[in-house]
């Protein structure tokens, strides 16, 4: 489960294409530089960098210009500011990004295209900017993974199924779909590590919402069962495995022993399912699911059997105390 990207970077034609819309880009100048690679998912603001001050500028990530950088440039005489642009256009800028609908000045444009590094310019805000680049990078840069298996919503609980090949996995899922709840993935499932505690499971985009039923062909889930069945993306709360039922294996019993599995560094709730014919194995998935809501509500079952349990015991030990403290034969 670690097969990380060896090589996250990408072109910043990428980032322009896929932010065009939501941030209304437009291409100024540059556009000889759009196969620069962005290695960082950092942003950085240059207003020093633009004042003369460089011994600090991270000029490896995308530069986000606001109205201060904009109007700062706008003051300087010209020459100025030919000087200052300059000193800035001579580190590998990957991109600039001009926020508020600002237009670069005549000299900006022109270092912009003699050094290849693509000026985008939004009509939004620069606090806005940051939020959807900043965000759009953090994914692009998180930590990520390939897994086989399906990735359903069950009652909000995302139960990722897995298993050796022909087990069974797509059977389970579509069980639950057709019970009201809602697919995410199936057979290749891409896991994000969105925060140190949090992974996120999505569908590949070439199969998205295609689920393959040995005996029956290629089912298009979101056709057949509508919107009402699909999610685009899940959290990733329990991992159920299903193994073959072997009689000398012992399985748990009491649901006492915290055992998980790392995906991504975190640590999932991990269920072994043994199977058989004949057992309902989407109903029990769906009370891992309830059990785990439990949990989060803070009452465990198998603790609060155990702590029942013990009362009786201690009670029932006390008793025999009391009445051994009375025989006299």
């Amino acid at each position: 489960m670690d097969n990380k990207r060896k090589d996250d970077s990408f072109p910043v034609r990428t980032l322009f294409e896929e932010n065009k819309k939501e941030l209304r880009l437009r291409l100024v100048s540059g556009e000889n530089g759009l196969n620069k690679l962005i290695t960082e998912k950092e942003i950085h603001r240059p207003g020093l960098a633009l004042s003369g001050f460089t011994d600090l500028f991270t000029f490896q990530r995308v530069q986000i210009c606001g109205n201060t950088e904009v109007a700062y440039l706008r003051k300087l005489k010209k020459d100025q500011r030919v000087e200052r642009l300059k000193k800035f256009f001579s580190f590998d800028i990957p991109c600039i990004i001009i926020t508020n609908g600002n237009r670069p000045t005549p000299e900006f444009v022109m270092f912009s295209n003699e050094k290849r590094v693509p000026t985008l310019r939004t009509p939004f805000e620069t606090t806005t900017a940051f939020r959807v680049i900043g965000d759009y990078l953090a994914e692009k840069f998180a930590p990520r993974t390939i897994l086989h298996g399906s990735l359903v919503d069950v009652y909000g609980i995302g139960i990722l199924i897995t298993g050796r090949s022909g087990i069974g996995k797509s059977e389970v899922a579509l069980d639950l779909i057709a019970r009201g709840h809602r697919l995410v993935a199936d057979d290749v499932i891409t896991v994000i590590k969105k925060t140190d505690d949090i992974v996120i499971g999505k569908g590949n985009e070439t199969l998205e919402y295609n689920m393959e039923i040995r005996g029956v062909g290629i089912i298009d889930i979101k056709s057949v069962f509508g919107i009402r069945g699909v999610r685009r993306q899940k959290r990733i709360e329990v991992e159920v495995e299903l193994v073959d039922w072997d009689n000398s294996e012992k399985y748990e019993r009491l649901g006492m022993d915290n055992i998980t599995a790392s995906i991504l560094g975190v640590e999932t709730p991990l269920v072994r399912l043994p199977i058989y014919p004949g057992k309902n194995i989407s109903v029990i998935v769906e009370v891992i699911a309830l059990n785990q809501l439990l949990k989060i509500y803070g009452q465990n079952s198998a603790r609060d059997f155990e702590t029942k349990l013990k009362k009786i015991m201690d009670k029932k030990l006390k008793a025999l105390d009391k009445y051994l403290g009375h025989d006299f034969e």
